[in-house]
């Protein structure tokens, strides 16, 4: 029985790319639902397929967040997986169709939750921008800023894996933040974006801004074989990315062997808290940390020091500490 996906938002459902793709479940937003319909929602979820997997982007109105997590309370189910995803709206879609297309081989529910944190890493999303004034999910220079008023200014972004910005026309990239931080944006030079080293397809998403960079500069640059497939815009786009003058794009890995091999070749734990099967340092279900792991044991052949041992020349008193040897 496949683990059921289950989405926040339409936006988050993009065409299967197969028939063999399972489709996704929509759960009403808290405004237009109930808590008991709410309730009822997931229960037939879980009676049907056992595990339910819910990706909720943490753009997300604060709402939607408190009624999974109120849902999840109230049946007191260990069995609903509440997944995270910093991606812009279209790589959020893509991730959801990738973990649609998993959930049809025989992972385990906790190893598809626990996936999603690794998809993320290959998904490369990011849009082409009339402005970047009001850009505030990727690192911006104050110059970028400035620049973001002038009439014309376009700006390609990246915003994952690694942030990137780059002013379309100029000889080198403006970029922001610190590289010490979690989000930095590196810089680029020319019109291009640091792309993947893996083939991929890409996936466009057309707003308000006219423009055809995607097609006639990323594609050759990223090395991108085959068609570009295009999707309408998600409504949660020109929110996300602080302007509706776009075209959103996300490069991804479409062939679901890959995917499967991916994440096949990722050693499985078992989760210290709630049991449940997973890849990575954390829990797709409770959240909870792999634990660290423990230090080697002492080499059988190395002689212990006893009282009156020296190390080093000296003698150890009884209050002198021996070194300890260094974590793996």
């Amino acid at each position: 029985m496949p683990t059921a996906i289950a989405v926040t938002s339409t936006d988050l459902v993009l065409p299967p790319t197969d028939p063999g793709t399972p489709q996704a479940a929509v759960l009403p937003p808290p405004e237009s639902r109930s808590l008991d319909a709410s309730l009822a929602d997931v229960q037939q979820l879980l009676a049907r397929y056992g595990h339910v997997v819910v990706v909720c982007p943490t753009a997300a109105p604060p709402a939607v967040e408190h009624r999974l997590r109120a849902v999840r309370a109230l049946l007191e189910s260990d069995r609903i997986a509440l997944v995270r995803t910093d991606l812009p709206p279209l790589g959020a879609a893509v991730l959801v169709r990738q973990l649609r297309q998993l959930a049809g081989y025989d992972f385990s529910p906790g190893v598809l939750a626990s996936a999603a944190r690794l998809l993320a890493h290959y998904i490369y999303a990011g849009a082409v921008l009339g402005s970047v004034s009001r850009l505030d999910r990727v690192p911006v220079s104050l110059g970028a800023h400035l620049k973001g008023w002038l009439p014309g200014a376009h700006f390609a972004v990246l915003a994952g894996p690694t942030p990137q910005i780059v002013r379309l026309g100029s000889r080198s990239g403006s970029a922001s933040g610190s590289r010490s931080a979690s989000a930095s944006a590196s810089a680029s030079g020319g019109d291009s974006l640091a792309g993947p080293e893996f083939a991929t397809e890409l996936l466009l998403a057309r707003g308000q801004l006219q423009t055809d960079w995607p097609l006639t500069t990323l594609v050759p640059g990223w090395r991108i074989p085959g068609p570009v497939h295009e999707t309408p815009l998600p409504a949660s786009s020109p929110g996300w990315w602080g302007t509706g003058k776009l075209v959103e794009f996300a490069a991804y890995l479409p062939d679901p062997a890959v995917l499967h091999q991916l994440v096949s070749s990722v050693r499985r734990e078992a989760c210290h808290w709630c049991g449940m099967e997973l890849i990575g340092d954390r829990c797709g279900f409770c959240a909870a940390p792999l634990p660290p792991a423990a230090p080697p044991p002492p080499d059988p052949g190395t002689r212990a020091l006893g009282p009156g041992a020296r190390e080093g020349g000296h003698a150890l008193g009884p209050g002198a500490r021996t070194a300890r040897p260094a974590l793996p």
